[in-house]
């Protein structure tokens, strides 16, 4: 399945969303923050190995995973802009004595 225009190569940092069609591992969807792309692993025409950490629902990183995708299939995610949590929580104030 070549492409005209080649995709760009992942890069750390990367948030992307892998589902069935990157794999049929990801019967349940993961999102996964990439370490990088693992070059030296010999693979299929079109697959690759990425190295990243795997995101719970607000964000944070759950678990290292080594996974082996088809690149077509890997849709890239922009970073939500507003925080998962309350940033401008306050604490009530304190009586001290």
């Amino acid at each position: 399945m070549p492409d005209d225009k080649p995709e760009r190569p992942l890069k750390a940092g990367d948030v992307i969303h892998l589902t069935t069609v990157a794999s049929v591992q990801f019967l349940r969807p993961i999102f996964v923050r990439v370490i990088r792309e693992l070059p030296e692993r010999h693979t299929y025409v079109g697959w690759v190995w990425i190295e990243g950490y795997q995101l719970n629902a607000a964000g944070d990183a759950v678990a290292r995973r080594e996974l082996y995708v088809l690149r077509a299939g890997v849709r890239l995610q922009a970073l939500p802009v507003e925080p998962t949590r309350s940033a401008t929580r306050r604490r009530p104030p304190v009586r001290v004595g």
